[in-house]
C-alpha cells in the first residue's frame, strides 16, 4: 500500500466520523468566540491588552482542550473500537499507518491554528484594533499557528503510548485545561512547570518578556516542538513492538 493510499483512508475515517472533524471546528470556534465576547466586553480594561497577546489568545485557553480531544481521538478512537487491528491487517507497515495519521492529525492542527489565529486576530481588531508592527507581534502569531500541531501530535503520541482512549482523555484533557497552570502557580514548582509543552509553547505567544521565565519565546516553541517529538517516538515504539 503507498502513501497516498493511506493518507486517503486516514482522511476518509477523519471526514467520515462525526467525533473526529467536529472537535476541531469546535476548538476553532470555541477560540475565536471567547475571544471576541471577551475584548468586547472589556474593551475599555487596559489590563486586558498590557500584553496583547492575552487578548488575542484569551479564548484559545478554552479552544485548545477540544483540539486536544481531536489528536486524542486519531488514535484513541481504533483502540477503543478495536478497528486497529483491521487498519493493520489493511496496513501491515505500521510505521506507514502512523505517519499517515501524524501527517494528517498535523496537517489539521496546522489549519486549525491558522483559523483560530487569524479568527482572533479578526475578533481583536474589531474590537481594539491592532498594531501589527507592534515588536513580537509577528512572532507571537507565528507561534499560535504552530502551537496547534504540536498539541496534536503530542496528545497522539501519548495516546498510542497508552493505548486507551479513556485513559489518554482522563489524563490530557484536564492537564492541558488546568494542570499546568495550577502547577505553574505553587511555589518551587513554578520553576519546573515552565518546561511542560503548553507553558512553554503558550510563553511563545507573548509579546512581552516575563523575567521569571528562564528562557527566551522561541526557545519556548522549540521546547514543545521536543516534547511532540518524544510523544511521537513513544507512541511509535509502542505501536511498533506491541500486539493490539
Amino acid at each position: 500500500m503507498t502513501t497516498t493510499t493511506v493518507l486517503r483512508s486516514e482522511w476518509t475515517k477523519l471526514t467520515t466520523l462525526r467525533s473526529q472533524w467536529f472537535t476541531p471546528l469546535l476548538a476553532v470556534l470555541i477560540s475565536v468566540g471567547i475571544t471576541l465576547a471577551v475584548n468586547l466586553a472589556y474593551a475599555q480594561d487596559t489590563s486586558l491588552t498590557e500584553d496583547p497577546s492575552v487578548g488575542l489568545f484569551y479564548g484559545f485557553n478554552f479552544g485548545q482542550v477540544a483540539l486536544a480531544c481531536f489528536g486524542i481521538l486519531l488514535m484513541g478512537q481504533e483502540y477503543n473500537s478495536g478497528t486497529v487491528r483491521g487498519s493493520l491487517t489493511a496496513v501491515p507497515r505500521r510505521g506507514l499507518l502512523y505517519g499517515g495519521k501524524l501527517l494528517v492529525g498535523s496537517g489539521v492542527g496546522l489549519l486549525a491554528g491558522l483559523l483560530i489565529t487569524g479568527g482572533s486576530l479578526l475578533a481583536v481588531d474589531r474590537a481594539l484594533g491592532v498594531d501589527l508592527t507592534a515588536p513580537g507581534t509577528v512572532r507571537s502569531l507565528t507561534a499560535g499557528v504552530l502551537y496547534c500541531p504540536l498539541l496534536v501530535l503530542i496528545c497522539l503520541g501519548v495516546t498510542s503510548m497508552l493505548r486507551n482512549l479513556t485513559a489518554a482523555m482522563g489524563l490530557l484533557t484536564p492537564t492541558v485545561f488546568l494542570g499546568t497552570i495550577m502547577l505553574s502557580a505553587i511555589p518551587g514548582v513554578r520553576d519546573v512547570a515552565q518546561f511542560l509543552p503548553d507553558r512553554a509553547g503558550q510563553y511563545a505567544f507573548r509579546q512581552q518578556p516575563d523575567p521569571n521565565i528562564w528562557y527566551g519565546h522561541w526557545t519556548g516553541l522549540l521546547i514543545m516542538a521536543a516534547w511532540a517529538a518524544l510523544a511521537v517516538w513513544g507512541g511509535w515504539r509502542s505501536l511498533s513492538r506491541k500486539d493490539v
